[in-house]
């Protein structure tokens, strides 16, 4: 590779959750509070597994 072989572009950042040990969160996270449920991670595509994210959501809830 040479420097003539690199091309400027654009970089995209975005938040990524991290665990406790300080690994990635590979998946989507969902934390159940007292009085909420939490989806503190949604990795792109979220907005295509919208509805996997609602089934998990749903799966959560008691009556």
């Amino acid at each position: 590779m040479q420097a003539a072989d690199l091309v400027s572009s654009e970089a995209g950042v975005r938040a990524q959750a991290l665990k406790n040990d300080g690994s990635l969160v590979k998946d989507f996270l969902i934390v159940l509070g007292q009085n909420a449920i939490h989806v503190c991670n949604a990795p792109s595509p979220a907005a295509t597994s919208s509805l996997e994210i609602g089934k998990a959501i749903a799966a959560e809830i008691t009556e």
